[in-house]
This record gives structure tokens, C-alpha cells and sequence, in this order.
């Protein structure tokens, strides 16, 4: 086991608070394929106390989660919500009624998403909204996103949103949306073999921005590497472990949100955040990043 020593800063400044680098991410707790409800609703609010126990102040999800299961359930893990909580939704998608996933762009239809999110999650505000580009699903595309950030900062200046986010966008979409109103983090596609971010990151933490990978470990197709394997057996840990500590090491701004329904699988992702990594193991895991 590599020793256990605090190398990198635990928190980052988001959305006006302190926030710890370990989140949660929530879309696992819905059914198969994040449609309908999970199997053991019990076992998704459990998972959801022993992630705020285990001091995880950063949650993510969305209300086409489900749709509307998962903000339930954290409502009714959670509710009422713990000081210094800050939970983060996204908008701009909906589903179909056999669960595929569909643009919902416009800006009545963002407006309506943010007050399904706050009717279901039990809010007068929500903390952070990303606006979801669908793009190519899981990879941005330039296009323009004003008429929908517009709608997003005329909702912050009525007290429904305090900050806004963007998903699945360019560094153009960011600057794009810092004309009209502040941002406050980007959440795209990004892991140890995922690597086209590599600049936005950069330039993210240049200005304080957070920036917060989805699919840390792969999502629908988890991280498969011989090399990530053999490493992590010889460091004693598992190779998720190993894969959510380097992202921490990969830049201040990183905020992860791995999700689980798991409860020792949500402690094992926590401890990834205490694994300290040597300069040696550091450059190891950025060669398997570069092989692919």
C-alpha cells in the first residue's frame, strides 16, 4: 500500500463554498440505464447518508435522471439538507418513455427542467445548474449558447439559481457564456485514457474554475488497461482507486463525483482521495493515458 499522506489540496472554492475534491455523483441510483427506479430504494438511500457521513459536501445529479427517482431519493435521504451541501443538477436533456435521451434546448424547456429539478429535490434555489450540451452526446461541439444561458442568468437573478455551469462544451462555449454570465464550472467527458480536455483543464484553472470530469472512471465502458491493472496490484490498491487519484493530481480544479450504489464501493472511492503517488507512479499512469 503506497503511504497515506495528505500531497494535494483536499478542497477547491465552488459555487461560494469550500468544497472537498471527492464528490458524488448520483446517476447510478436510478434503474438500469438511469430509467425508472432502482431496485433497492432503500440501498440508494443509504448510500447517499454514508456518502454525507464520510464528509462528502459535493453531490451531482439531474432531474432526467430517472426521470425525477434520483432527485427524489436524495430528497429523501437527505431533506432537510445538511449546512454547507451543495448539490448540482444539470438541464438541457429529457427522456422518452423508454428511456432514451432526447435534446431539450430551448429556453422554456431549461426553464421548466430547473423547476422539475427544484419541485423534486424540495428547494427554493438550487446551487449550481450546467446547462447540458448534447453535442455528440459525449463529446462537445461548437455551437452557439446564448438564447439558453440568457434564460439561465435571468433565473439566477430571480434567486432560482445561484450559479451557472456548462456540460459537455468547448472552451468557445465557455467564453461564450462568460459574456453573459459568470461560470462556475465546466463538467465534460474526462479520465486517465480520456484525455482531449487536457487544455480546457489548463486554461479552467488559470481563472479558479472548477472543472468536473464525468465517466472519472469510464462510465458505460469502464477504464480496461492491463497496465492500470498490474500497477494498481502492485500498489495494493484497485485500479479505480488508483485512476480517481491520479485525476486529484491532474490539476487543483478537478472536483470528482464517481458514483456508485455501493456503499463499499463509495468507501473505496473516498479512500482514493488519502493515496499519495510518487513521481514514478505519476509517470507511469500518464503513459497509459497517452497510449490510447
Amino acid at each position: 500500500m503506497t503511504q497515506r499522506t495528505s500531497t494535494v489540496s483536499s478542497t477547491f472554492p465552488f459555487a461560494g463554498r469550500e468544497v472537498n475534491r471527492m464528490g458524488y455523483g448520483a446517476m447510478q441510483l436510478a434503474g438500469p440505464g438511469v430509467f425508472g427506479p432502482p431496485k433497492d430504494r432503500a440501498a440508494a438511500v443509504a448510500v447517499l447518508r454514508e456518502a454525507v457521513a464520510l464528509g462528502i459536501n459535493h453531490i451531482d445529479t439531474s432531474d432526467f435522471y430517472g426521470p425525477h427517482v434520483t432527485n427524489q431519493i436524495i430528497r429523501e435521504a437527505l431533506h432537510p439538507y445538511p449546512a454547507g451541501l451543495t448539490i448540482v443538477t444539470k438541464v438541457g436533456a429529457r427522456r422518452d418513455d423508454k428511456g432514451g435521451w432526447l435534446p431539450a434546448f430551448e429556453p422554456d424547456d431549461i426553464e421548466r427542467a430547473v423547476h422539475d429539478n427544484l419541485r423534486n429535490l424540495g428547494l427554493d434555489s438550487l446551487d449550481v445548474v450546467n446547462l447540458r450540451m448534447m453535442g455528440d452526446v459525449h463529446a462537445p461541439k461548437d455551437g452557439p449558447v446564448e438564447p439558453q444561458i440568457e434564460r439561465l442568468a435571468a433565473l439566477r437573478e430571480r434567486g432560482l439559481v445561484r450559479h451557472v455551469g456548462l456540460s459537455n462544451a468547448t472552451l468557445a462555449q465557455v467564453a461564450a457564456a462568460q459574456r453573459i454570465v459568470p461560470i462556475a464550472c465546466v463538467q465534460n467527458h474526462y479520465n486517465l485514457v480520456q484525455r482531449a480536455d487536457d487544455a480546457l483543464i489548463d486554461a479552467l484553472a488559470a481563472q479558479g474554475i472548477a472543472y468536473v470530469p464525468f465517466f472519472p472512471l469510464g462510465g458505460f465502458s469502464p477504464i480496461q488497461s492491463s497496465a492500470l491493472s498490474t500497477l494498481a496490484a502492485r500498489l495494493q490498491v484497485t485500479p479505480m482507486q488508483l485512476a480517481l487519484a491520479w485525476l486529484l493530481r491532474r490539476a487543483p480544479n478537478i472536483l470528482l463525483i464517481p458514483g456508485t450504489s455501493s456503499v463499499a464501493h463509495l468507501r473505496e472511492n473516498v479512500a482514493a482521495a488519502q493515496l499519495d503517488l510518487t513521481g514514478d507512479v505519476l509517470a507511469e499512469l500518464d503513459a497509459i493515458g497517452k497510449q490510447n
